[in-house]
């Protein structure tokens, strides 16, 4: 069972029921069913209109939604019982594996937080991870704007939960991990990122790291796995989006320059389109709020219902995982690692 916010984003029930019905058709759907919060009428009525079956949609009732531009304090005191509410508390009672949500980021992320709490003792707030396509695939990259600032344990525990997701997610036997730098050498970076590498790199975690990488090796994707603060994650997203955005400007005019550019438009259209799905991290919608005790997944306010059908294939594919245990194992060998320099100071501390 994956339960939806159904009135969350823009466009609520029309993409979110959209997005049931396009998961389904190219997804399959088999052995899903959806939980639906919201405003019954609408959502039966959108039902109805994408022939979507009770025996797929169960619908759950409030009249109570959190607005887009609510405050996280103000959603915490005042969304008991809304729409986003619900569809995290289905998940901390067990009756579905994931939610999936449109709505107020920060609203999604403080209500999550509350009901859900965190996978680990010492982890604070939740990473949020881009699925960013690249010339080898796709790179998982994070925190992409959940953590202005990371130490170099908070860094080593994105690799991991970044690892765990994009084997989940994406494939590939074991990721590769590096983390993000101005330069590759050992001796570049901040203090805090020089620690995250050592620890990675000397900890017997069990993960492929493979060192520094710089901004260039994200599109090239040097790694599966990128690491960096939520600071420089979210300046590099939004600058990726604005090139994309840029080129198919810069193309739509050349190619509508003339009466020969808009046949060769036309003929050229489905390539463009593939294109802008290679270059725009923001085509494969589905951000999970990665370090929560459940599987919650962020899609775009303004997604359409092909981009909300992707953020339920991320929801599924981490639900019929082994993700959350996996995250969990590795937070906690983290643990013993870091816990180890401790000791040994105590035990050359103690007289002998």
């Amino acid at each position: 069972m994956i339960s939806l916010d159904a009135m969350g984003g823009d466009h609520g029930p029309p993409v979110v029921v959209g997005g049931v019905r396009d998961y389904r058709k190219r997804h399959g759907g088999a052995g899903v069913r959806f939980l639906l919060h919201g405003d019954e009428a609408a959502i039966r009525a959108e039902m109805a209109k994408c022939g979507l079956a009770e025996d797929v949609c169960d619908v759950r009732h409030t009249d109570k939604v959190v607005a887009m531009d609510e405050k996280p304090a103000q959603a915490m005191r005042r969304g008991k019982g809304s729409s986003l509410w619900n569809a995290i508390e289905a998940v901390k009672t067990g009756e579905a594996g994931a939610v999936v949500s449109a709505g107020n980021t920060g609203a999604l992320m403080a209500i999550s937080k509350l009901i859900l709490r965190m996978s680990a003792h010492g982890l604070e707030r939740p990473a949020i991870v881009a699925s960013w396509p690249t010339l080898r695939g796709i790179t998982a990259v994070l925190d992409v704007g959940a953590n202005v600032e990371s130490d170099a344990e908070q860094l080593v525990e994105f690799a991991i939960m970044g690892e765990a997701f994009h084997a989940a997610v994406h494939g590939g036997g074991r990721p590769t991990i590096g983390i993000l730098n101005v330069g590759s050498e050992d001796m570049k970076g901040h203090e805090e990122v020089r620690e995250a590498g050592r620890i990675l790199r000397e900890g017997g975690l069990g993960l492929d790291y493979k060192g520094f990488v710089e901004g260039d090796d994200i599109a090239r994707g040097t790694v599966d796995v990128v690491v960096t603060d939520g600071f420089t994650g979210n300046i590099a997203l939004k600058t990726a989006e604005g090139v994309a955005r840029f080129i198919s400007a810069l193309m739509k005019e050349a190619l509508t320059s003339s009466v020969p550019a808009k046949a060769g438009a036309l003929l050229a259209l489905p390539a463009l389109k593939r294109m802008r799905q290679k270059i725009d991290p923001s085509a494969i919608n589905g951000g999970p709020l990665l370090g929560l005790n459940g599987i919650v997944v962020k899609s775009h306010g303004g997604a359409d219902a092909k981009g909300y059908g992707n953020a339920i294939r991320i929801a599924v594919d981490l639900a019929r995982s082994d993700y959350l245990k996996k995250v969990s194992d590795s937070l906690n060998r983290l643990t013993v690692v870091l816990e180890q320099p401790a000791a040994e100071t105590a035990a050359m501390e103690t007289p002998q």
